[in-house]
């Protein structure tokens, strides 16, 4: 393939960065892949002031301009799908072949999506409210300067959902990928600058404490939106909070329960848990990751479980048999890895697929019983490990969904239609599926509650997160 994209975008530019370099890895071999000079503090000021010179002109093109510019990003991702995906396994671990069968293509949907959506704008209707020679009309205006700070497990898909609707709303974005995952990302700014003006989409890398800090402190930086973990998201809420007060848009990972209910349809459920549970190594904050299943199915559930994990293939990216590749990094192996142990040194069973890799960052495929106050239940692990707890009633079931510091994805299992729908209703998270899991639509919200943050992607409403509304009165 063709060497990998290492330098900055930056007012429509390619630029060497000028801070220290951060090493990006292949997990599958757990080895150097490329080496990127991370922004300096000059270079992130340039970018964020590129970003708000060109958000003055962008923000002014209308809206048929700029779902045309994002129409043709759409068509050039899939023109390039090959060469993006290979990127994005390599430097990410997932397989190549459904990096290339789904989530480039659902990269390029969320382009498509938001080039439809910002020229189908829902507006309130004009009206004399305050009587006769007052007018009043309702403006949805783009915020400004939007620093966006991309996840390392969706590194592609994460960041299209990020840049879509926010230029889609006439805002300019500065994205810092993750420093771990930043090479598709890079990949994909070479689309940019052949169909976007200088400064509309600009990316900078690094790291968070140095590179994310100085560019969502900058003082023309109106709104901030992260993916990331609960931490960071609290230290983006203290770098909003003054002395110039930024939105913020933050997706703070999640836990997400598995109801299943006595009357639930095993096979099917497992089934689904295949994919919902360990794609991408159980990296994903939708993961089905925490089992909440009644005492009546809990041992028929294992029993199916165990052989379902038995029989998952995992491995190289590149082959075309493997369900999931590696963690992303040494340091996230040895995370997993204490979460299964600490359970197992607490008496809880441990069963676990075949033997991992000699080479990369590969961890077996793993189930833990365990009971709800275990940490392993109650922790996100982010890892190819699910745990399963038994239950008494549905209420209790409940009950423990909603103690959760999360609130981002969950399911519910029944083949009783009104005990789901009562079950789906009373959950405190942003998204619940029922009698499936994982499934995503670009036309419908994401996002969570609670610890796992707020703001939507995906959907018209996200594309309203990225902009203000605004009343104007004519007297």
């Amino acid at each position: 393939m063709t060497p990998f994209a290492t330098r900055l975008f930056i007012n429509g530019q390619f630029v060497a960065g000028q801070g220290p370099v951060e090493t990006a890895f292949e997990p599958a071999l757990g080895k150097p892949l490329a080496d990127i000079a991370s922004a300096s503090p000059a270079q992130v000021d340039e970018a964020v002031r590129a970003a708000h010179a060109a958000y003055k002109v962008w923000s002014r093109r209308p809206p048929r301009d700029r779902s045309a510019a994002l129409f043709a990003i759409a068509a050039a991702i899939e023109a390039r799908a090959d060469t993006l995906a290979e990127v994005e396994s390599r430097n990410a671990g997932k397989p190549l072949r459904f990096v290339k069968a789904g989530e480039l293509a659902n990269v390029a949907d969320v382009f498509r999506f938001f080039g439809t959506a910002v020229r189908n704008m829902p507006a309130p209707a004009a009206g004399n409210y305050r009587g006769a020679g007052r007018t009043s009309l309702v403006r949805r205006d783009p915020i400004g300067v939007i620093a966006q700070i991309a996840p390392w497990n969706y590194p592609l898909l994460m960041a299209a959902w990020k840049i879509a609707p926010a230029i889609a709303a006439g805002n300019a974005v500065v994205i810092k990928p993750s420093e771990m995952t930043p090479l598709s990302l890079l990949a994909l700014s070479e689309i940019f600058a052949e169909i976007l003006p200088p400064g509309v989409v600009n990316v900078v890398c690094g790291n968070g404490p140095d590179v994310g800090q100085a560019l969502i402190t900058h003082d023309l930086v109106r709104m901030i939106s992260l993916t990331g973990d609960v931490r960071t998201g609290r230290a983006v809420l203290q770098a909003a909070a003054g002395p110039m007060i930024k939105r913020t848009h933050l997706e703070l990972g999640g836990k997400a329960p598995v109801i299943v209910c006595a009357d639930a349809d095993l096979d099917k459920l497992v089934e689904t848990l295949r994919e919902a549970s360990f794609y991408n190594a159980g990296q994903d904050c939708t993961a089905a990751c925490r089992i909440l299943a009644h005492r009546d199915v809990v041992q028929p559930l294992t029993d199916r479980l165990e052989a379902m994990i038995g029989a998952l293939v995992y491995g190289r990216p590149e082959r075309d048999d493997v369900e999931f590749g590696p963690v992303i990094s040494a340091r996230q192996h040895e995370r997993v890895d204490g979460f299964v142990e600490r359970a197992r040194a607490e008496g809880y069973d441990v069963m676990q697929g075949a033997k991992a890799e000699t080479e990369g960052y590969f961890f077996s495929p793993t189930l833990v019983a365990a009971p709800i106050e275990a940490e392993i239940v109650q922790k996100e692990v982010f890892g190819p490990v699910l745990s399963i707890t038994p239950f008494d009633d549905n209420q209790q079931a409940l009950d423990w969904a909603n103690a959760s510091e999360y609130g981002l994805g969950s399911s519910v299992w029944s083949q009783k239609t009104e005990v789901a729908m009562e079950i789906a209703n009373a959950l405190e998270y942003g998204v619940t599926w029922i009698n499936t899991h994982g499934v995503m639509a670009t036309e419908m919200p994401h996002g969570g509650m609670k610890n796992s943050g707020y703001g939507s992607d995906l959907s018209m409403q996200s594309l309203l997160d990225y902009t203000q509304i605004r009343h104007l009165m004519l007297g």
